[in-house]
Parts: structure tokens; sequence; C-alpha cells
């Protein structure tokens, strides 16, 4: 009587996986920035979503992290890191760290990156994925990212990756002369990306695209936003 062969299943090439993903959603969507392609070809987002979702992590899609939150499209991390325009020798802001993963694509264009955020659940498990993936020039701290890193402050780049109703005033203080911040402003119904760019006699606001992101909760997001309208 033969012996039934046991199929074993496939590994992943998720090497392969992410050339796939630069090329059909990074670079076909208009992504210019030779440094940003590089840098989603390096890092393994697989590493911070749930193994479950292993065989999904370079799909055109946003994912589940828990909490309510979402790991980001590629696409949509890709060009908010393009919008940056980082070079390198920036010290950067990131509000609201959910999986980790753009947190580790900034890690890699700049020098060194604070990243916030408010729960801890989803904050203790980036900072493994972070710790696994290699990213040693990330401090990540607890609290309520509307309010920025003071201690930190300024920075030459801020990432707000929720939406807020309006650009939060301590944010804009942190900014650095000459720095920029990507924010996604507006509600579960209607947002736009903007990049705001601080000069020596003030702030200019530059619309970029529709954009979906969770809202971002805190006293100068939604949540502080609910308690003025009622």
């Amino acid at each position: 009587m033969k012996s039934l062969k046991v199929s074993q299943p496939r590994t992943l090439d998720y090497a392969k996986a992410r050339e796939r993903m630069v090329k059909e959603q990074v670079i076909a969507r208009g992504i210019r920035d030779l440094r940003v392609i590089e840098v989603m070809r390096k890092v393994p987002r697989h590493l911070f979503v749930e193994e479950a979702l292993h065989g999904q992590a370079y799909g055109d899609c946003a994912l589940p992290i828990g909490e309510g939150q979402t790991i980001s499209q590629p696409y949509i991390v890709a060009y908010m890191s393009e919008a940056l325009n980082l070079r390198g020798d920036e010290r950067v802001l990131e509000i609201g760290t959910g999986s980790g993963y753009q947190t580790a694509v900034l890690a890699e264009l700049a020098e060194r990156v604070y990243s916030v955020e408010r729960i801890r659940f989803l904050l203790e498990r980036a900072r493994k994925a972070l710790d696994q993936a290699g990213c040693r020039n990330v401090l990540t701290r607890l609290f309520d990212g509307s309010y920025g890193w003071k201690e930190e402050a300024p920075f030459d780049a801020i990432l707000v990756t929720a939406a807020a109703p309006s650009a939060p005033p301590p944010l804009m203080e942190q900014l650095n002369v000459g720095g920029r911040m990507v924010i996604p402003i507006g509600d579960g119904d209607s947002q736009r990306l903007l990049r705001i760019h601080r000069g020596p006699g003030g702030f200019l606001e530059e619309d970029l695209k529709e954009c979906h992101f969770v809202s971002l909760i805190g006293e100068f997001g939604w949540e502080k936003q609910k308690r003025i309208n009622t």
C-alpha cells in the first residue's frame, strides 16, 4: 500500500509580493521619489499585521489591526511619505503609530522618528514589530497625539495618520520653520489630505487629494469637537 504524501503549505515569497506591490500599486500610480520606492520594496509589511493576514499584507487595501483601527493601503503610505519630501536628515513626528508600518517607512527616510499612539495595545504590538524590522531610530510614546510631543519639538516634518476637524494648534506650533505637515482634514464622510508648509511669515496650506482615514481622537480631535457641539 502506497503511503500518502502530505502536501506542505506553500511559503509566501514576501520579496516577490513586495516587488509586485511596488510595481502595480506604487510606481503605476505615480509615485516618483526613488527613495520612497526603494523603502517600499524593503520594509516587510507582513510583520505589521496579524499572522492570519500575512497573505493579504501586500494587497491593494487597508487591513484591520484591532481597536477599530487599520493599516493603510500601501499606495497611501507611499503617497504620504513622498508628500513630506524627506531627504534623510529630518526629525519627524508621526501622530498615530497604529500598526507601525508607516513608522517603519519613515524610519528609513528620516534621521529620527517620534511616534505617538493613544491605544496601549496597538503601541505595544507596533513596538515589537518595529524592533523585529530593525528600526532603531524610532521613539514611541503613549499619549494623546493631538498634543504632539512638545518635549522633543520642533520637528522638520509631521505626519498625521488620522483625520482631524482642523490642524491641531499644538502640531502647528511644533513644526519647524521650513517644515511641512501632511494631515487628513474632515469627518467620516468627507476628507481632504493637506500639506501645510510653515514659512517665516506663517503657514501655507496645499490641498493634495481626497482621502479616507479613521478619526483623530483627542483634545484637539473629534472627541473635543463633539463636546463643543453638544
